[in-house]
């Protein structure tokens, strides 16, 4: 089978129309992880669809405008199955363009339909396709495929970045999976002021786990871990919520689990290989 055709054509589209909830500022927590990504920073064309943006194109805007701090030609396609979102996403472009909005008018955004197909033109393969909120509604088994439909059309090197948040983007977690559609890592974000237990990031894990947060399971583990070191790290809340994150996560370094970069806890977030959280067989 050949390539799915452009944005534009008539080729099928593969997945379910979501609800389309979408919010401003939403997804800043995914955009700011994926602007400092190398997948992004050392690509020959740094070229990020936005997979299912919903109701409104403007987390595509949105995620053009932090990327473009870091990657000055970087190029955003967003796609929808719907074509109602996209006409309406189109309508949104054109005042971006006559300067009636506080987006850049020659901001490199456009539109089009598509699905886990990701259809673009000329062989075109993106270096990260962002995937957020689309797999809700979808059954744990069919992960699997739609990881390896998206993944299969990045360029080597590349990255999709799937995940779920919440209605204010203050809650949020993503897996990040590689060109061969095999899971690298989880990351959950998290808001820390007024947070009471990060266990809270159960509600809005990705799909391949929010049905093992069970005993057994190692996001269950991970979970109790981290409630049971900020329990523990009360007593550095004078210090304010992010001298408290650091540390119960120190602590739970210490105690064995491999989180990454340490360098990102002060933003609420913690990163842990895929293996320490992977579903176990069923």
């Amino acid at each position: 089978m050949g390539p799915p055709r452009s944005a534009l054509g008539h080729s099928k589209r593969v997945g379910r129309i979501t609800r389309g909830t979408t919010g401003t500022n939403r997804l800043r927590r995914i955009d700011r992880w994926i602007a400092r990504h190398p997948a992004l920073r050392r690509a020959e064309d740094p070229l990020v669809v936005d997979l299912g943006y919903g109701a409104s194109g403007v987390t595509a805007l949105e995620l053009h405008a932090r990327l473009a701090r870091v990657r000055p030609d970087v190029e955003v396609l967003g796609l929808e199955i719907d074509p109602a979102r996209v006409a309406r996403a189109e309508e949104q472009l054109a005042a971006v363009r006559d300067g009636r909005t506080s987006f850049a008018p020659d901001a490199r955004v456009s539109f089009g339909r598509g699905g886990f197909e990701v259809p673009l033109p000329r062989g075109r393969r993106p270096a990260v396709i962002r995937a957020f909120n689309v797999l809700r509604q979808y059954d744990e088994h069919e992960v699997a495929a739609a990881w390896a439909s998206m993944s299969a059309r990045l360029a080597p090197g590349g990255l999709l970045v799937e995940g779920t948040c919440d209605e204010l983007g203050r809650i949020a977690t993503w897996a990040a999976v590689d060109a061969g559609g095999i899971p690298q890592s989880l990351t959950i974000s998290l808001r820390l002021t007024e947070l009471e237990r990060p266990s809270i990031a159960a509600e809005r894990l990705p799909k391949a786990l929010i049905h093992r947060n069970v005993p057994g399971e190692g996001v269950h583990a991970l979970l109790g871990g981290l409630d049971a070191e900020w329990d523990r790290a009360a007593a550095v809340s004078p210090f304010g919520p992010v001298e408290r994150w650091r540390a119960a996560l120190g602590a739970l370094a210490g105690a064995g689990w491999p989180l990454r970069e340490p360098a990102r806890w002060r933003l609420g977030e913690v990163t842990v290989p895929w293996d320490a959280v992977a579903p176990t067989a069923r």
